[in-house]
């Protein structure tokens, strides 16, 4: 089969059409899906991209994880369905309380755009499979609020549960509490991140590597460990 996953475009997304090339280079099918509707198109998983939906007005996140639909995107990440939260679309999954926390100021209350160094902490989500634990890998990060927080009990639970999912290395580039990047639900079918996966999944256009410029492609194992788990739950 096919992997069928839906990308949401909301009002002010940005990296909506790169999320679907980075799932049609993995090999799934990218579905186009609307902010309004209230129909995911018999996906087999989602995709929450960057960008600054609704202008990052209120909080980063917060109006688009009131639109018309997360009502169906909580009922699919009850169900089980994978889905990934990127930058903007982590923002959105902690303001609809699909994951525990907040984003808020980078601590140098600037915009920073580099290609981050990042550990894998969690390989047993529905995103990261593909990767072996304790994996160093470089994503494109690019954001103003990426700053993650959350109440020390939530952070030593996380911790305690292995729900850190990815968490920066060499240096804190927005003074994420515990250097997180990246963290998962207790189901592991929910995973959201600041970094971009999606802009380091074809060579020519990732970040440097020590054998070539532009040939990163260390985001593509979240696209086909999200692939692989939609086939295996059809088996």
């Amino acid at each position: 089969m096919t992997a069928r996953i839906g990308v949401i475009t909301f009002p002010g997304s940005l990296d909506d059409r790169d999320a679907q090339r980075a799932i049609r280079v993995a090999g799934g099918e990218p579905v186009a899906l609307w902010h309004g509707s209230h129909d995911l198109e018999g996906v087999d998983a989602l995709v929450l991209p960057g960008g600054f939906s609704y202008g990052d007005y209120l909080r980063a996140g917060a109006i688009a994880a009131l639109a018309p639909i997360m009502k169906e995107v909580k009922d699919a990440a009850a169900s089980g369905m994978p889905i990934l939260g990127i930058c903007n679309g982590f923002q959105m999954l902690v303001e609809a309380h699909l994951l525990p926390g907040g984003l808020i100021r980078n601590a140098h209350q600037q915009f920073i755009r580099r290609d981050q160094r990042l550990r894998v902490e969690n390989t047993t989500t529905a995103w990261t499979s593909d990767f072996a634990a304790g994996q160093e890998i470089v994503i494109p990060l690019k954001n103003a609020d990426g700053g993650y927080i959350a109440s020390e009990d939530d952070l030593d639970r996380l911790e305690g549960e292995g729900l850190v999912a990815f968490r920066y290395l060499g240096v804190n580039p927005n003074g994420s509490l515990r250097d997180i990047a990246g963290i998962a639900n207790e189901r592991g079918n929910v995973v959201g991140l600041m970094p971009h996966p999606e802009h380091a999944v074809e060579e020519g256009f990732g970040p440097n590597t020590p054998e070539a410029m532009r040939s990163g492609v260390d985001g593509l194992p979240f696209f086909t460990s999200a692939i692989a788990a939609v086939v295996t739950a059809a088996a």
